[in-house]
């Protein structure tokens, strides 16, 4: 009887073991997501880039049959906690909160969280262009209303009592009000015309002090949308992160550090969103990873749009694995080998360009 135990256990283990072996040998599924110059989706739909050459050299080198799931970051956490992949690679950061979710591999790239903030000339472009819009106008057009206005009342005091400045007709005397008026304002003072009636000296008399405060105000709200409003939305750093528009994208460590900071911001769907809307003006900031901000700028932003060189927060890029897999020492021997050949750097500058 104990001899036809130990035998049914020996059977058992060797069941285990095989169908454990078995597991390992069968074909992988890898999650990944687009996170350019990491992971790439060229023109035939096939995947590319830093993260992809590195899972496929460790593919190689351990004789792995795998095949890609393309998942949202989220589900390339939660696919590996439920079993439902094998592996996650894109530019996928270690953090707290995932190592106590999955394991990790040795990191393969280090980098940091950067800020991309629209250029200068992007700032005054947007400035100049105040002047051509429709409220510039509609306060210009206010404007000469008034002195239109102004210059009626004047003409209306001086046409018979001082028809050599204010004569000739209706429109030339409304036309020469309008002239002191505006001449007045701007306190050039040319001498040409002035008032010389009572009447017209005491529309004159408050016509220059209500100009004196019309002037200011005019010229206080010009000054204040070329300097003020665009210093107040010029960012240099973290610390002038609170209090602009700050973008994202969702469930993304930039996400995460902008929380623990108490930094207000908007998440947008990808990258390119998020670069347009500085692109256009419509925002001031975009916290993310630094090599893909530079990578995507580089393809079509960078006229407009710059990341600043400081790196705010260090982040490490791993290969995620389930908790507890067999395939992680493996994984960090062969990964260890790939990235200290000279061929990795090239692989590396390949995408980024030479440092």
């Amino acid at each position: 009887m104990r001899k036809l135990l130990l035998c049914l256990m020996f059977v058992i283990g060797s069941c285990t073991v095989s169908g454990s072996l078995l597991a390992q040998q069968g074909e992988m599924v890898v999650a990944t997501k687009e996170a350019p110059p990491f992971v790439i989706k060229n023109d035939q739909g096939e995947f590319e880039g830093i993260s992809i050459a590195l899972f496929e050299e460790i593919a190689k080198a351990r004789n792995l049959q795998f095949k890609y799931a393309e998942a949202e970051l989220s589900d390339m956490i939660d696919g590996l906690e439920s079993g439902k992949y094998d592996a996650s690679i894109a530019a996928l950061t270690v953090n707290a909160d995932r190592e106590s979710r999955i394991d990790f591999t040795h990191p393969y790239y280090t980098t940091g969280l950067a800020i991309a903030v629209p250029k200068d000339e992007s700032r005054l472009m947007a400035a100049v262009s105040g002047f051509f819009s429709w409220k510039f106008f509609a306060a210009l057009g206010g404007l000469c209303l008034l002195l239109l206005g102004v210059g009626l009342i004047v003409w209306l005091a001086e046409r018979k009592g001082n028809k050599e400045q204010f004569g000739g007709g209706t429109a030339k005397g409304i036309g020469a009000g309008f002239w002191w008026a505006a001449v007045t304002m701007t306190t050039v003072g040319y001498g040409d015309k002035s008032p010389v009636t009572l009447g017209g000296r005491i529309v004159g008399f408050i016509w220059m002090f209500a100009a004196i405060i019309i002037i200011s105000s005019f010229t206080a709200a010009i000054a204040t949308s070329l300097t003020v409003s665009q210093l107040q939305t010029k960012v240099q750093g973290v610390d002038d992160l609170p209090g602009v528009k700050v973008l994202t994208l969702e469930n993304s460590a930039s996400a995460a550090f902008l929380e623990n900071r108490d930094i207000s911001f908007k998440t947008v769907a990808s990258v390119n969103d998020g670069l347009a809307a500085l692109q256009k003006g419509n925002a001031d900031a975009m916290v993310y990873d630094k090599p893909i901000l530079s990578y995507r700028i580089n393809q079509g932003f960078s006229e407009e749009v710059t990341v600043l060189p400081d790196v705010i927060d260090r982040q490490d890029y791993s290969i995620g694995l389930p908790e507890g897999s067999q395939r992680r020492e493996d994984f960090n021997t062969s990964l260890l080998r790939i990235i200290n050949k000279p061929e990795w750097q090239e692989t590396i500058d390949d995408y980024l360009g030479e440092r």
